[in-house]
């Protein structure tokens, strides 16, 4: 018999993450036949609106409000989500910064299965729950069997999972505040303090060229430039690019650095770690370039070009320029 399945919703300023719908699509391979209730918890309008918006996607929604939850605390969450939640529970998460502070903690308290990173899911018989990992950065593909009868958390990796455009729902409310208890925690909330944005803001950028590891050396990045003055784009990093001090931290993409929105993303010898597509938000149409046929980023990509980016990207750039 399917159990209950629940997401939670990472949210901000009334508008929910791009993961939400992703995990429902999880939530889903899961137990087919189950209902998925999404959990939103935050104070105020803002809260409202995200429960509206949910409501039309998922067939119900719990709504916790409480100053305390003002601000994402994993927590507070940890204890809130214990106290509400019954006992054969499966929770799927984002595997974000949230989820990974959020998610083993709360398997504990819940005495139940955790796996983190999950990239695909082949469903559950007799109670045994297959998930697909990756490891290796990417290049072995594990099968992972799970006794879920007492419940599981299901960490998934942004990005893994296509959400079903096609779905809606009118889906109900229902007000949990009253059943949140005890919401003490030893850590608070003080501030949120904003990166610098650097020369240039990649977060308002239509367009990225991003370089990664398989750039080689800093005299090449001028080559990722071609290519994005050309496009009229914005160069972009992964993180070693940026602990090589090739780039500046301003210009990373990830969990680390900035969450970007474009339209288009480029990657350039780029792995497709999940820290790094972490930070990549809206489905935009990922171009990925990799002389390395394993390479994670193919599994995301729509388009993957299996070449040395140092050959490739200059006859590109001189393609681009003669139209």
């Amino acid at each position: 018999m399917a159990g209950q399945v629940f997401t939670y919703i990472v949210h901000k300023e009334g508008v929910a993450d791009d993961s939400a719908l992703e995990l429902m699509a999880a939530a889903g391979k899961i137990y087919p036949e189950a209902s998925v209730a999404a959990i939103v918890t935050g104070s105020g309008a803002h809260l409202d609106a995200v429960c509206d918006a949910m409501a039309a996607s998922y067939p119900e929604v719990w709504k916790i409000d409480q100053d305390v939850l003002a601000y994402p605390n994993a927590e507070v969450i940890r204890r809130l989500l214990v106290n509400i939640l019954p006992a054969d529970a499966v929770v799927v998460l984002a595997h974000d910064t949230l989820g990974m502070d959020l998610g083993p903690g709360l398997s504990i308290k819940l005495d139940s299965v955790f796996v983190p990173d999950v990239v695909g899911v082949e469903g559950v018989r007799d109670n045994v729950l297959t998930v697909v990992r990756q490891e290796y950065s990417g290049q072995v593909y594990t099968h992972v069997r799970c006794d879920i009868s007492a419940g599981a958390v299901i960490n998934v990796r942004p990005g893994a999972f296509k959400p079903e455009e096609s779905r809606s729902a009118a889906g109900q409310v229902v007000d949990k505040s009253a059943q949140a208890g005890d919401l003490s925690a030893r850590r608070r909330f003080l501030e949120v303090v904003e990166a610098e944005v650097g020369d240039v803001d990649i977060t308002k950028a239509d367009v990225l060229v991003s370089v990664g590891r398989g750039i080689e050396d800093l005299e090449n990045i001028e080559i990722a430039e071609g290519l994005a003055e050309a496009m009229g784009a914005v160069v972009s990093c992964s993180r070693p690019i940026v602990d090589a001090k090739w780039l500046e931290k301003a210009r990373q993409v990830g969990t680390s650095g900035k969450t970007v929105k474009p339209k288009v993303y480029l990657a350039l010898g780029i792995s497709g770690s999940f820290q790094h597509m972490g930070g990549i938000k809206g489905s935009p149409f990922i171009v990925a370039v990799n002389k390395n046929p394993k390479a994670p980023i193919f599994q995301v990509a729509d388009v993957g070009v299996v070449q040395d980016l140092l050959e490739f990207v200059p006859e590109l750039t001189e393609k681009i320029k003669a139209k």
